[in-house]
């Protein structure tokens, strides 16, 4: 059985998928993920935004600033200086990604996320496989990407298991993980958990109230000490908590950064490589007058040894 455990309904949730759900999977579809770009200068040490709200915890502090970035050295075409695994020939979905690689800055990221060969990986709700084809090559046949799609969205919509399966298929070293998102569990612990536009989610309205930090919890018994997590989503206007979630597919960071400081992370260092100043915050993510241009964090968190 996969890892994970068989899909079923969480708790909270009756065997019918709420209409609130259904409508934000429709829009959160494997083709519909947004991609970023990065208009806005700032340090990797700034301080992230914190809540007005009751989700603000005081104390915080910030650590040293992260040593400058490399220029970026992989892209969906050529990824840790060698063929994809098992010599796997660029298929059409990569060929696609190909065309999203400016926009989303791979290269970059995935060294900004200390991601190197041999690595165990969790892709936290994979997609369409955008970033779990990156990580497996990434990775190399030594290494192993666990490409986890929740089985409530592949319930909805079943283009989420076949993009799933499409790209376990592909690559020997990636394993499709798709139990519920309210009992995760892993087999084996993972140098890094990586999640793209998705922490959001964990605050819609159809799901139980407390499923952020059951998911939190989870996350932070699957990482290795010393492990990475790696969280990029769309950010919401500073102090709007979790108000923005639903309706706009946004959070903001700061209530991430509590969040997973709470479940016994260590905030380490942000990246700027897709924040945009001129974002308003105000528009769902899939307006086109905002899409491929929102205003993106990128957060990197380490488990204590």
């Amino acid at each position: 059985m996969p890892v994970g455990g068989a899909p079923s309904t969480p708790t909270g949730m009756g065997s019918a998928l709420p209409i609130a759900l259904l409508l934000t999977l429709v829009a959160c579809g494997p083709s519909a993920r947004v991609d970023g770009s990065a208009s806005a200068s700032a340090s990797a040490s700034s301080a992230a935004p914190r809540p007005s709200s009751s989700n603000a915890r005081p104390g915080l502090t910030e650590l040293p600033a992260d040593p400058p970035m490399k220029p970026p050295l992989m892209s969906s075409s050529d990824v840790g200086g060698g063929p994809l695994v098992g010599g796997v020939p660029l298929d059409k979905a990569t060929a696609d990604d190909v065309k999203r690689d400016e926009a989303r800055k791979p290269g970059a990221i995935l060294e900004f996320a200390r991601v190197k060969p041999g690595d165990t990986v969790i892709d936290f709700i994979m997609g369409g496989g955008y970033f779990s084809r990156l990580l497996a090559r990434t990775v190399g046949p030594k290494g192993k990407v666990y490409a986890y799609q929740p089985a409530e969205f592949i319930a909805f919509r079943a283009q989420y298991g076949t993009d799933q399966k499409t790209v376990a298929d592909a690559y020997p070293n990636v394993v499709a993980l798709n139990g519920p998102l309210g009992a995760l569990a892993f087999q084996e612990s993972a140098d890094l958990i990586f999640t793209a536009q998705n922490y959001h989610d964990m605050h819609i309205a159809a799901f139980p109230e407390n499923l952020a930090a059951t998911v939190d919890a989870a996350l932070f018994k699957a990482l290795k000490p010393g492990g990475v997590l790696l969280v990029i989503d769309h950010a919401a206007a500073a102090g709007s908590g979790t108000r923005d979630s639903n309706a706009l597919h946004r959070i903001d960071p700061a209530v991430v950064r509590t969040e997973l400081e709470k479940a016994g992370f260590k905030f380490e260092s942000e990246s700027p490589l897709l924040r945009n100043a001129s974002d308003p915050h105000t528009l769902l993510v899939f307006d086109p007058a905002i899409r491929g241009k929102t205003d993106q964090f990128i957060y990197r968190f380490r488990k204590p040894r």
